[in-house]
C-alpha cells in the first residue's frame, strides 16, 4: 500500500516507472518528473487504462476515491472511462468548463487587441491548456493543477511563454470571479513557484505594433497620473503626448 510520502518523494528515472497502490491504482513516474494515477481494469474481457489526474493535484486519498467510485461503475456494469469522458465533455459544454470560460473572456477582449494578439492568446489557451484543463469545472482547478501546465511550458523550456500563458489564465480566473462563476484566482498562486527567469537584458521592442500594445497595457494599469505621463513621454520620444 502506498504512503503520500512514498509518492511524494519518489525520484523520476531514465525510463518511466510505476508505485503501485492497493486495489488497482499506481502511479506513472514520467521521466521529466511528472507523477501521473492511472489504473487498468477490465471489461467484457477487454483490459483497459483509466486516468485520474496528476499528484500532487489529485492526491493519494483522491486517487483511492477514484478507484472506488470506478469499481461502483464496474459493479453496475459500466465503464468507467465512458463515465469520466461524458463528465468532461458537460463541463465543457457549460458555461462553468475552463475553456467555456476562456473562450468567453477572449471574445471580450479581442476587439480592442490586435489581430495578431487576439490569434496569440487564444492560440497558446488551445495548444497549451485547454487539453490538460480545459474540460474541468473552473471551480475545481487548484493550484496545483495550473502549475502543472506551467511546468510542462517551463521544460520545453519555455521560461516566457510560461509567464505569459499564466498571466493569461489568471485573467480568465479573474473573470470568472467578476461573473460569479469561480471565487479564488489559482494562476495567481502559482507565480512564486514559477522557475525563475535569467538576469539580463530583455529583448527590445522594435515594431510598432508590439510598442502600441505595450502603451494601451500599460494605460490599463492602475497608477499616479505624472507616472502615466512618463510612460506617455517614453512611448512618444518627440514630445508630444498622445
Amino acid at each position: 500500500m502506498l504512503t503520500d510520502a512514498a509518492v511524494r518523494k519518489a525520484p523520476a528515472a531514465a525510463k518511466p516507472f510505476k508505485l503501485y497502490d492497493s486495489g488497482g491504482p499506481f502511479v506513472q513516474v514520467t521521466p521529466g518528473g511528472s507523477k501521473l494515477w492511472r489504473m487498468r481494469y477490465s471489461l467484457a474481457g477487454r483490459e483497459k487504462l483509466l486516468s485520474f489526474g496528476a499528484y500532487p493535484a489529485v492526491s493519494l486519498a483522491a486517487a483511492r476515491d477514484a478507484r472506488d467510485a470506478a469499481r461502483a461503475e464496474l459493479r453496475g456494469g459500466r465503464d468507467p472511462s465512458l463515465t469520466r469522458r461524458q463528465m468532461r465533455a458537460n463541463a465543457q459544454a457549460s458555461d462553468r468548463g475552463f475553456e467555456a470560460v476562456a473562450r468567453q473572456w477572449h471574445a471580450l477582449h479581442a476587439p480592442h487587441w490586435t489581430e495578431r494578439h487576439t490569434e496569440d492568446v487564444l492560440g497558446s489557451l488551445e495548444k497549451l491548456v485547454f487539453p490538460a484543463i480545459g474540460g474541468i469545472d473552473i471551480r475545481e482547478i487548484t493550484a496545483p493543477m495550473v502549475l502543472e501546465v506551467i511546468r510542462r511550458i517551463e521544460k520545453r523550456p519555455a521560461l516566457e511563454t510560461a509567464r505569459r500563458v499564466r498571466q493569461r489564465m489568471s485573467a480568465v480566473f479573474v473573470h470568472a470571479i467578476g461573473s460569479g462563476l469561480a471565487e479564488a484566482d489559482p494562476a495567481a498562486i502559482v507565480a512564486g513557484a514559477m522557475a525563475p527567469m535569467k538576469k539580463g537584458r530583455q529583448p527590445a521592442v522594435v515594431d510598432l505594433e508590439s510598442v502600441r500594445e505595450a502603451l494601451v497595457a500599460a494605460e490599463a494599469i492602475p497608477a499616479h497620473p505624472v507616472t502615466k505621463l512618463d510612460l506617455n513621454r517614453a512611448g512618444n520620444p518627440g514630445g508630444h503626448f498622445v
